[in-house]
Protein backbone atom coordinates (compact mmCIF):
# COMPACT_ATOMS: atom_id res chain seq x y z
CA UNK A 1 0.00 0.00 0.00
CA UNK A 2 1.32 3.42 -0.99
CA UNK A 3 0.20 6.52 0.91
CA UNK A 4 0.83 10.21 0.31
CA UNK A 5 -0.48 12.99 2.55
CA UNK A 6 -1.31 16.53 1.44
CA UNK A 7 -2.38 19.50 3.58
CA UNK A 8 -4.93 21.38 1.49
CA UNK A 9 -5.92 23.96 4.15
CA UNK A 10 -5.54 24.59 7.86
CA UNK A 11 -7.41 21.48 9.00
CA UNK A 12 -8.20 19.77 5.68
CA UNK A 13 -6.08 16.78 4.69
CA UNK A 14 -5.98 14.66 1.55
CA UNK A 15 -4.73 11.08 1.57
CA UNK A 16 -3.91 9.41 -1.73
CA UNK A 17 -3.81 5.66 -1.24
CA UNK A 18 -2.85 3.03 -3.79
CA UNK A 19 -3.84 -0.61 -3.20
CA UNK A 20 -1.53 -3.12 -5.01
CA UNK A 21 -3.13 -5.24 -7.71
CA UNK A 22 -1.72 -8.41 -6.16
CA UNK A 23 -3.40 -7.69 -2.83
CA UNK A 24 -6.73 -6.95 -4.48
CA UNK A 25 -6.63 -10.01 -6.75
CA UNK A 26 -5.53 -12.27 -3.91
CA UNK A 27 -8.43 -11.19 -1.73
CA UNK A 28 -10.91 -11.46 -4.63
CA UNK A 29 -9.73 -15.01 -5.38
CA UNK A 30 -10.19 -15.99 -1.75
CA UNK A 31 -13.71 -14.58 -1.84
CA UNK A 32 -14.56 -16.44 -5.06
CA UNK A 33 -13.09 -19.72 -3.82
CA UNK A 34 -15.25 -19.48 -0.74
CA UNK A 35 -18.27 -18.74 -2.93
CA UNK A 36 -17.56 -21.74 -5.16
CA UNK A 37 -17.97 -24.02 -2.16
CA UNK A 38 -21.22 -22.45 -1.01
CA UNK A 39 -23.23 -21.35 -4.06
CA UNK A 40 -25.68 -23.55 -5.95
CA UNK A 41 -25.96 -23.40 -9.75
CA UNK A 42 -28.12 -25.54 -12.01
CA UNK A 43 -26.10 -28.16 -13.87
CA UNK A 44 -23.26 -28.30 -11.34
CA UNK A 45 -22.75 -30.42 -8.27
CA UNK A 46 -22.20 -28.54 -4.98
CA UNK A 47 -18.54 -27.60 -4.62
CA UNK A 48 -17.72 -28.59 -8.23
CA UNK A 49 -18.48 -25.32 -10.03
CA UNK A 50 -15.54 -24.31 -12.28
CA UNK A 51 -13.74 -21.19 -11.08
CA UNK A 52 -14.16 -19.46 -14.44
CA UNK A 53 -17.94 -19.82 -14.08
CA UNK A 54 -17.83 -18.41 -10.57
CA UNK A 55 -15.67 -15.47 -11.75
CA UNK A 56 -17.98 -14.74 -14.64
CA UNK A 57 -21.06 -14.79 -12.42
CA UNK A 58 -19.73 -13.21 -9.21
CA UNK A 59 -16.37 -11.66 -10.04
CA UNK A 60 -17.47 -8.03 -10.45
CA UNK A 61 -19.53 -8.04 -7.27
CA UNK A 62 -16.79 -9.72 -5.28
CA UNK A 63 -14.25 -7.15 -6.45
CA UNK A 64 -16.50 -4.26 -5.44
CA UNK A 65 -16.95 -5.79 -2.00
CA UNK A 66 -13.22 -6.31 -1.59
CA UNK A 67 -12.39 -2.79 -2.76
CA UNK A 68 -14.89 -1.28 -0.31
CA UNK A 69 -13.45 -3.23 2.61
CA UNK A 70 -9.83 -2.58 1.63
CA UNK A 71 -10.46 1.15 1.15
CA UNK A 72 -11.93 1.36 4.63
CA UNK A 73 -9.19 -0.69 6.34
CA UNK A 74 -6.38 1.06 4.42
CA UNK A 75 -7.76 4.48 5.36
CA UNK A 76 -7.81 3.52 9.04
CA UNK A 77 -4.27 2.15 8.75
CA UNK A 78 -3.07 5.28 6.95
CA UNK A 79 -4.45 7.76 9.51
CA UNK A 80 -2.91 5.71 12.30
CA UNK A 81 0.47 5.71 10.55
CA UNK A 82 0.24 9.45 9.89
CA UNK A 83 -1.07 10.09 13.43
CA UNK A 84 -4.13 11.96 12.19
CA UNK A 85 -7.37 12.52 14.13
CA UNK A 86 -10.26 12.93 11.64
CA UNK A 87 -13.16 15.12 12.75
CA UNK A 88 -15.61 13.29 10.50
CA UNK A 89 -16.02 10.71 7.77
CA UNK A 90 -13.87 11.25 4.67
CA UNK A 91 -15.07 12.16 1.20
CA UNK A 92 -13.76 9.34 -1.03
CA UNK A 93 -13.05 9.57 -4.76
CA UNK A 94 -11.62 6.86 -7.03
CA UNK A 95 -8.64 8.19 -8.98
CA UNK A 96 -7.41 5.28 -11.10
CA UNK A 97 -7.75 1.52 -11.51
CA UNK A 98 -5.04 0.00 -13.70
CA UNK A 99 -2.03 -2.31 -13.71
CA UNK A 100 -0.36 -0.11 -11.07
CA UNK A 101 -3.19 -0.77 -8.63
CA UNK A 102 -6.36 0.89 -7.41
CA UNK A 103 -5.83 4.49 -6.29
CA UNK A 104 -8.33 6.56 -4.37
CA UNK A 105 -8.32 9.92 -2.62
CA UNK A 106 -9.79 10.46 0.85
CA UNK A 107 -10.40 14.10 1.80
CA UNK A 108 -11.28 14.95 5.39
CA UNK A 109 -10.84 17.44 8.21
CA UNK A 110 -8.87 16.85 11.38
CA UNK A 111 -9.42 18.25 14.84
CA UNK A 112 -7.58 21.57 15.09
CA UNK A 113 -4.54 21.90 17.27
CA UNK A 114 -5.34 24.51 19.90
CA UNK A 115 -2.72 26.48 21.78
CA UNK A 116 -4.38 27.95 24.86
CA UNK A 117 -3.65 31.60 25.54
CA UNK A 118 -3.30 33.06 29.02
CA UNK A 119 -6.66 33.50 30.70
CA UNK A 120 -5.73 36.87 32.24
CA UNK A 121 -7.01 38.49 29.07
CA UNK A 122 -10.57 37.54 30.06
CA UNK A 123 -12.60 40.07 32.05
CA UNK A 124 -15.62 39.09 34.15
CA UNK A 125 -18.08 41.25 36.09
CA UNK A 126 -19.79 39.21 38.80
CA UNK A 127 -23.22 40.50 39.93
CA UNK A 128 -23.65 40.79 43.71
CA UNK A 129 -27.23 40.90 44.94
CA UNK A 130 -29.48 39.87 47.83
CA UNK A 131 -33.13 38.93 48.02
CA UNK A 132 -34.83 41.80 49.85
CA UNK A 133 -38.23 41.74 51.54
CA UNK A 134 -39.52 44.03 48.79
CA UNK A 135 -38.37 41.47 46.21
CA UNK A 136 -40.36 38.78 48.02
CA UNK A 137 -43.42 41.07 48.09
CA UNK A 138 -43.10 41.65 44.35
CA UNK A 139 -42.72 37.93 43.66
CA UNK A 140 -45.81 37.09 45.72
CA UNK A 141 -47.80 39.68 43.76
CA UNK A 142 -46.54 38.10 40.53
CA UNK A 143 -47.71 34.68 41.76
CA UNK A 144 -51.08 36.14 42.67
CA UNK A 145 -51.45 37.70 39.22
CA UNK A 146 -50.66 34.35 37.64
CA UNK A 147 -53.64 32.94 39.53
CA UNK A 148 -55.98 35.75 38.48
CA UNK A 149 -59.62 34.79 37.97
CA UNK A 150 -62.34 36.95 36.39
CA UNK A 151 -65.69 37.82 37.95
CA UNK A 152 -68.63 39.48 36.19
CA UNK A 153 -69.00 43.18 37.03
CA UNK A 154 -71.80 45.71 36.55
CA UNK A 155 -69.72 48.56 35.15
CA UNK A 156 -68.05 49.75 31.97
CA UNK A 157 -65.06 47.78 30.72
CA UNK A 158 -61.55 48.88 31.73
CA UNK A 159 -58.08 47.84 30.61
CA UNK A 160 -57.34 44.50 32.26
CA UNK A 161 -60.97 43.37 32.12
CA UNK A 162 -62.14 40.39 30.10
CA UNK A 163 -65.08 40.97 27.78
CA UNK A 164 -67.32 38.40 26.10
CA UNK A 165 -68.70 39.77 22.84
CA UNK A 166 -69.70 39.21 19.20
CA UNK A 167 -68.08 41.10 16.36
CA UNK A 168 -68.42 41.35 12.60
CA UNK A 169 -65.68 42.92 10.51
CA UNK A 170 -66.50 44.60 7.19
CA UNK A 171 -64.45 46.24 4.45
CA UNK A 172 -66.29 48.54 2.08
CA UNK A 173 -69.54 47.20 3.57
CA UNK A 174 -68.67 43.54 2.89
CA UNK A 175 -67.76 41.02 5.62
CA UNK A 176 -64.23 39.64 5.18
CA UNK A 177 -62.92 36.18 5.96
CA UNK A 178 -61.76 35.63 9.54
CA UNK A 179 -63.21 38.95 10.71
CA UNK A 180 -66.23 37.67 12.66
CA UNK A 181 -66.85 35.68 15.84
CA UNK A 182 -69.55 34.99 18.43
CA UNK A 183 -69.06 34.83 22.20
CA UNK A 184 -65.38 35.63 21.80
CA UNK A 185 -63.42 36.44 24.96
CA UNK A 186 -60.76 39.12 25.01
CA UNK A 187 -58.62 40.57 27.78
CA UNK A 188 -58.37 44.29 27.13
CA UNK A 189 -54.74 45.37 26.96
CA UNK A 190 -53.44 41.93 25.96
CA UNK A 191 -52.46 43.15 22.48
CA UNK A 192 -54.14 40.20 20.75
CA UNK A 193 -56.12 42.36 18.32
CA UNK A 194 -55.01 45.03 15.86
CA UNK A 195 -54.12 48.49 17.25
CA UNK A 196 -57.17 50.40 18.47
CA UNK A 197 -59.49 47.40 18.81
CA UNK A 198 -59.03 46.74 22.53
CA UNK A 199 -58.82 50.43 23.43
CA UNK A 200 -62.08 50.92 21.51
CA UNK A 201 -63.93 48.56 23.85
CA UNK A 202 -62.85 50.43 26.97
CA UNK A 203 -65.93 52.16 28.44
CA UNK A 204 -68.46 49.74 26.91
CA UNK A 205 -70.83 47.93 29.30
CA UNK A 206 -72.62 44.57 29.01
CA UNK A 207 -75.53 44.81 26.54
CA UNK A 208 -74.05 47.76 24.64
CA UNK A 209 -72.99 47.86 20.99
CA UNK A 210 -70.19 49.83 19.36
CA UNK A 211 -68.72 50.15 15.86
CA UNK A 212 -64.93 50.43 15.71
CA UNK A 213 -63.42 52.17 12.69
CA UNK A 214 -59.86 50.86 12.39
CA UNK A 215 -56.99 50.38 9.95
CA UNK A 216 -54.97 47.18 9.61
CA UNK A 217 -51.18 47.57 9.97
CA UNK A 218 -49.20 47.87 6.72
CA UNK A 219 -47.28 44.70 7.59
CA UNK A 220 -50.36 42.62 8.46
CA UNK A 221 -49.91 38.95 7.47
CA UNK A 222 -53.05 38.84 5.32
CA UNK A 223 -51.99 40.89 2.29
CA UNK A 224 -55.57 41.67 1.23
CA UNK A 225 -56.14 43.44 4.57
CA UNK A 226 -52.74 45.09 5.10
CA UNK A 227 -53.18 48.86 5.39
CA UNK A 228 -56.94 48.64 4.72
CA UNK A 229 -59.64 50.61 6.54
CA UNK A 230 -62.33 48.41 8.11
CA UNK A 231 -65.17 48.51 10.61
CA UNK A 232 -65.95 46.07 13.42
CA UNK A 233 -69.54 46.00 14.73
CA UNK A 234 -69.25 44.75 18.33
CA UNK A 235 -71.90 43.67 20.83
CA UNK A 236 -70.71 43.12 24.41
CA UNK A 237 -72.43 40.39 26.44
CA UNK A 238 -70.35 40.35 29.63
CA UNK A 239 -67.64 42.34 31.36
CA UNK A 240 -65.51 40.48 33.92
CA UNK A 241 -62.97 42.16 36.16
CA UNK A 242 -59.75 40.56 37.43
CA UNK A 243 -59.79 39.13 40.95
CA UNK A 244 -56.49 38.26 42.62
CA UNK A 245 -56.49 35.19 44.90
CA UNK A 246 -56.29 35.87 48.61
CA UNK A 247 -53.17 35.03 50.57
CA UNK A 248 -54.68 32.10 52.45
CA UNK A 249 -53.94 28.43 53.10
CA UNK A 250 -55.62 27.40 49.85
CA UNK A 251 -53.31 29.70 47.87
CA UNK A 252 -50.20 28.59 49.80
CA UNK A 253 -51.05 24.92 49.19
CA UNK A 254 -50.76 25.48 45.42
CA UNK A 255 -47.03 25.91 46.01
CA UNK A 256 -46.59 22.99 48.39
CA UNK A 257 -46.80 24.99 51.62
CA UNK A 258 -49.37 23.25 53.82
CA UNK A 259 -48.28 24.55 57.23
CA UNK A 260 -47.03 27.76 58.78
CA UNK A 261 -49.26 30.17 56.89
CA UNK A 262 -47.89 33.36 55.34
CA UNK A 263 -44.62 33.24 57.27
CA UNK A 264 -43.61 29.81 55.93
CA UNK A 265 -44.90 30.71 52.48
CA UNK A 266 -42.60 33.73 52.41
CA UNK A 267 -39.70 31.51 53.51
CA UNK A 268 -40.45 29.07 50.66
CA UNK A 269 -40.66 31.90 48.13
CA UNK A 270 -37.42 33.36 49.47
CA UNK A 271 -35.66 29.99 49.23
CA UNK A 272 -36.71 29.57 45.61
CA UNK A 273 -35.65 33.12 44.79
CA UNK A 274 -32.25 32.56 46.41
CA UNK A 275 -31.80 29.43 44.28
CA UNK A 276 -32.81 31.34 41.15
CA UNK A 277 -30.41 34.16 42.07
CA UNK A 278 -27.47 31.77 42.56
CA UNK A 279 -28.17 30.11 39.22
CA UNK A 280 -28.56 33.44 37.42
CA UNK A 281 -25.25 34.76 38.78
CA UNK A 282 -23.54 31.49 37.92
CA UNK A 283 -24.90 31.63 34.35
CA UNK A 284 -23.86 35.26 33.85
CA UNK A 285 -20.34 34.54 35.05
CA UNK A 286 -20.14 31.41 32.91
CA UNK A 287 -21.38 33.24 29.81
CA UNK A 288 -18.77 35.96 30.28
CA UNK A 289 -16.04 33.35 30.72
CA UNK A 290 -17.12 31.46 27.60
CA UNK A 291 -17.42 34.63 25.54
CA UNK A 292 -13.98 35.67 26.77
CA UNK A 293 -12.54 32.27 25.90
CA UNK A 294 -13.86 32.62 22.36
CA UNK A 295 -12.58 36.17 22.11
CA UNK A 296 -8.95 35.34 22.92
CA UNK A 297 -8.78 32.26 20.68
CA UNK A 298 -9.27 31.65 16.98
CA UNK A 299 -10.52 28.14 16.38
CA UNK A 300 -10.93 26.63 12.92
CA UNK A 301 -14.11 24.61 13.26
CA UNK A 302 -14.43 21.34 11.28
CA UNK A 303 -17.49 21.48 9.03
CA UNK A 304 -18.44 17.89 9.93
CA UNK A 305 -18.74 18.84 13.61
CA UNK A 306 -20.75 21.94 12.69
CA UNK A 307 -23.14 19.81 10.63
CA UNK A 308 -23.62 17.40 13.53
CA UNK A 309 -24.35 20.29 15.89
CA UNK A 310 -26.81 21.82 13.41
CA UNK A 311 -28.69 18.50 13.30
CA UNK A 312 -28.84 18.43 17.11
CA UNK A 313 -30.13 22.00 17.21
CA UNK A 314 -32.74 21.19 14.55
CA UNK A 315 -34.03 18.29 16.65
CA UNK A 316 -34.10 20.42 19.79
CA UNK A 317 -36.08 23.10 17.97
CA UNK A 318 -38.62 20.61 16.64
CA UNK A 319 -39.00 18.94 20.05
CA UNK A 320 -39.51 22.33 21.68
CA UNK A 321 -42.47 23.05 19.43
CA UNK A 322 -43.87 19.52 19.49
CA UNK A 323 -43.10 18.78 15.84
CA UNK A 324 -41.78 15.28 16.54
CA UNK A 325 -45.29 14.03 17.32
CA UNK A 326 -46.50 15.19 13.92
CA UNK A 327 -43.70 13.42 12.08
CA UNK A 328 -42.00 16.67 11.03
CA UNK A 329 -38.50 16.04 9.66
CA UNK A 330 -36.02 18.35 11.47
CA UNK A 331 -33.84 18.47 8.34
CA UNK A 332 -36.54 20.58 6.67
CA UNK A 333 -35.40 23.49 8.85
CA UNK A 334 -32.78 25.56 6.96
CA UNK A 335 -29.24 24.95 8.21
CA UNK A 336 -28.54 28.69 7.98
CA UNK A 337 -30.84 29.28 10.95
CA UNK A 338 -28.46 27.42 13.23
CA UNK A 339 -25.04 27.66 11.56
CA UNK A 340 -23.60 30.62 13.50
CA UNK A 341 -24.64 29.27 16.90
CA UNK A 342 -23.54 25.77 15.94
CA UNK A 343 -20.04 27.00 15.08
CA UNK A 344 -19.82 28.80 18.43
CA UNK A 345 -20.93 25.71 20.30
CA UNK A 346 -18.40 23.52 18.52
CA UNK A 347 -15.59 26.03 19.04
CA UNK A 348 -16.43 26.26 22.75
CA UNK A 349 -16.58 22.48 23.03
CA UNK A 350 -13.11 22.18 21.49
CA UNK A 351 -11.73 24.90 23.79
CA UNK A 352 -13.30 23.36 26.89
CA UNK A 353 -11.90 19.98 25.91
CA UNK A 354 -8.44 21.50 25.56
CA UNK A 355 -8.66 23.17 28.98
CA UNK A 356 -9.74 19.83 30.50
CA UNK A 357 -6.83 18.08 28.80
CA UNK A 358 -4.08 20.59 29.46
CA UNK A 359 -5.15 21.51 33.00
CA UNK A 360 -6.06 17.88 33.83
CA UNK A 361 -9.54 18.76 35.10
CA UNK A 362 -11.39 15.78 36.60
CA UNK A 363 -15.09 15.62 37.44
CA UNK A 364 -15.67 16.27 41.15
CA UNK A 365 -18.21 13.66 42.29
CA UNK A 366 -19.07 15.71 45.39
CA UNK A 367 -20.06 18.65 43.18
CA UNK A 368 -22.15 16.30 41.04
CA UNK A 369 -23.98 15.15 44.16
CA UNK A 370 -24.46 18.72 45.37
CA UNK A 371 -25.89 19.82 42.02
CA UNK A 372 -28.36 16.94 41.92
CA UNK A 373 -29.43 17.61 45.52
CA UNK A 374 -29.98 21.30 44.76
CA UNK A 375 -32.16 20.48 41.75
CA UNK A 376 -34.04 17.87 43.77
CA UNK A 377 -34.77 20.37 46.56
CA UNK A 378 -37.32 22.08 44.28
CA UNK A 379 -39.48 18.91 44.34
CA UNK A 380 -41.76 17.57 47.05
CA UNK A 381 -39.93 14.21 47.14
CA UNK A 382 -36.23 15.15 46.74
CA UNK A 383 -34.85 11.66 47.42
CA UNK A 384 -36.88 10.19 44.57
CA UNK A 385 -35.33 12.74 42.18
CA UNK A 386 -31.82 12.00 43.48
CA UNK A 387 -32.34 8.24 43.09
CA UNK A 388 -33.68 8.77 39.57
CA UNK A 389 -30.55 10.64 38.45
CA UNK A 390 -28.22 8.04 39.92
CA UNK A 391 -30.14 5.21 38.25
CA UNK A 392 -30.12 6.89 34.83
CA UNK A 393 -26.66 6.80 33.25
CA UNK A 394 -27.55 9.20 30.44
CA UNK A 395 -28.96 11.87 32.75
CA UNK A 396 -26.10 11.42 35.21
CA UNK A 397 -23.58 11.88 32.37
CA UNK A 398 -25.25 15.16 31.42
CA UNK A 399 -24.96 16.42 35.00
CA UNK A 400 -21.31 15.36 35.12
CA UNK A 401 -20.59 17.34 31.95
CA UNK A 402 -22.28 20.43 33.40
CA UNK A 403 -20.14 20.08 36.54
CA UNK A 404 -17.04 19.63 34.39
CA UNK A 405 -17.90 22.87 32.55
CA UNK A 406 -18.29 24.63 35.91
CA UNK A 407 -14.87 23.36 36.98
CA UNK A 408 -13.39 24.67 33.73
CA UNK A 409 -15.03 28.05 34.47
CA UNK A 410 -13.49 28.01 37.96
CA UNK A 411 -10.08 27.19 36.46
CA UNK A 412 -10.31 30.17 34.11
CA UNK A 413 -11.63 32.49 36.84
CA UNK A 414 -8.51 31.84 38.90
CA UNK A 415 -6.50 33.73 36.24
CA UNK A 416 -9.17 36.04 34.77
CA UNK A 417 -9.73 39.66 35.76
CA UNK A 418 -12.82 39.48 37.96
CA UNK A 419 -14.66 42.49 39.37
CA UNK A 420 -17.92 42.69 41.31
CA UNK A 421 -20.96 44.85 40.68
CA UNK A 422 -23.61 45.40 43.32
CA UNK A 423 -27.10 45.31 41.83
CA UNK A 424 -30.71 44.54 42.65
CA UNK A 425 -32.25 41.09 42.56
CA UNK A 426 -34.17 41.94 39.39
CA UNK A 427 -31.02 43.19 37.65
CA UNK A 428 -29.12 40.08 38.67
CA UNK A 429 -31.66 37.61 37.32
CA UNK A 430 -32.31 39.53 34.10
CA UNK A 431 -30.61 37.74 31.17
CA UNK A 432 -27.63 39.69 29.85
CA UNK A 433 -26.84 40.21 26.20
CA UNK A 434 -23.99 37.91 25.28
CA UNK A 435 -20.77 39.88 24.83
CA UNK A 436 -19.72 38.13 21.63
CA UNK A 437 -23.15 38.65 20.06
CA UNK A 438 -23.16 42.31 21.11
CA UNK A 439 -19.71 42.83 19.63
CA UNK A 440 -20.72 41.19 16.33
CA UNK A 441 -23.86 43.35 16.17
CA UNK A 442 -21.74 46.45 16.80
CA UNK A 443 -19.33 45.45 14.03
CA UNK A 444 -22.24 44.95 11.60
CA UNK A 445 -23.62 48.40 12.43
CA UNK A 446 -20.19 49.94 11.93
CA UNK A 447 -19.82 48.19 8.59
Amino acid sequence: MQVSLETTSGIERKLTITLPVADIDGEVNKRLQDLSRRVRLDGFRPGKIPMKVVKRRYGAGARQEVLGEMMQSSFVEAIQEQKLNPAGAPSVEAKSDDDEGFTFIATFEIYPEIALNEFNGITVERPVADVQESDIDEMIETLRKQGTSFEDVERAAELGDRVTFDYVGTKDGEAFEGGSAENATLELGSGRMIPGFEDGLVGVSAGEEKVLSLTFPEDYQAEELAGQSVEFACKVHKVAGPALPELNDEFFARFGVTEGGLEDFRKEVSKNMERELRQAVKNKVKNQVMDGLLKIHEVEVPSALTSQEIDRMREQAVQQFGGMKGGFDPKQLPAELFEADAKKRVALGLLIGEVVKQREVKVDDERVRAMIEEMASAYQEPQQVIDWYYSNDEQLSQIKYVVLEEQVVDTILEAAQVSEKTCSYQEAIKPAERAVEAEEAEQEETA
